[in-house]
């Protein structure tokens, strides 16, 4: 459905491109007062030497960060090795010891319970060499902690640790469609804003839709589960599942699917009415 600014102020996401320097929370807040929105929030932490994609929520599409952050990243950085190591070499040992399922124990100063986590490594790839520094892409679970991927395989070759990192890629949200705070300024000045933001709708590129029908909408809207006789066809989708319900084009609200004879789906965000 097509929308204007201030709906989309009220339920979008902004893709920036985060500089070096300011930490995850610094360039959100900045955007918040930029816009001057009641509230904004970034899915997934960057720290604050890392570059690339940081997506901020705006106002009610804050509701929706838990159903993004939890998706694959992608990162391209420098590591420098602390031996002289040919690239091929150190490049089998990856392939042995740190693709697919690992285990990772998250850095000192992380903010999680430092445990033992198995993490999915689906690539971890380098690229070019440049005596001890190279070049590597790694396509990772999130979750993962690229600083502290490095310094695993450094145990493994002599030592290793990474220069510089650049997330190019956050579940959906990619670099290519990301915008500098600069970029996002000149937006604002030019009045192009809203070109820059992606409408929280978006949430059904990742999960599988429900179609509702029109009658009892009021009543879903303050919190009534779904039951079969609401959808507009049957789905066969396990129970557990987490959905995206629309109406007509029309964004509803996320729901879990339950499957019992009562009860269909109960909902975990709905969306009510936005009023400019």
């Amino acid at each position: 459905m097509k929308k204007d600014l201030n709906q989309l102020l009220e339920f979008g996401i902004i893709n920036i491109d985060k500089p070096s320097g300011p930490t995850s929370f610094t360039v959100s807040d900045y955007v918040h007062k930029l816009l001057g929105v009641r509230k904004t929030s970034h899915f997934g932490t960057l720290d604050p030497q890392v570059t690339g994609v940081l997506p901020i929520a705006l106002n009610r599409a804050c509701k929706l960060t838990g159903y993004f952050i939890g998706h694959d990243k992608i990162y391209v950085g420098i590591m420098r090795i602390h031996e002289e190591l040919k690239m091929e070499d150190i490049q089998k040992i990856i392939n042995e010891k740190f693709i697919g399922t690992i285990k990772q124990l998250p850095p000192v100063k992380s903010r999680v319970k430092r445990a033992l986590r198995d993490r999915n490594i689906k690539k971890f790839e380098l690229i070019e060499q440049a005596g001890k520094d190279i070049l590597f892409e790694a396509h990772v679970q999130a979750g993962t902690y690229i600083r502290k991927l490095i310094s695993d395989l450094g145990d493994k070759i002599g030592g290793a640790h990474m220069l510089e990192l650049r997330r190019t890629r956050a579940g959906i949200f990619e670099e290519k469609n990301s915008i500098t705070l600069y970029e996002l300024e000149e937006t604002i000045k030019n009045n192009k804003l809203i070109d820059v933001i992606t409408p929280g709708e978006i949430v059904r590129e990742i999960y599988p839709i429900i179609e509702l029908k029109n009658k009892d909408l009021k009543k879903i809207f303050t919190g009534k589960p779904i039951h079969r006789e609401d959808l507009k066809k049957e789905y066969k989708i396990d129970s557990g599942e987490v959905v995206s319900a629309f109406s007509n084009g029309r964004f509803i609200g996320m729901y879990e699917i339950l499957n019992n004879k009562d009860c269909y789906a109960k909902s975990k965000f709905v969306m009510q009415d936005i009023k400019n």
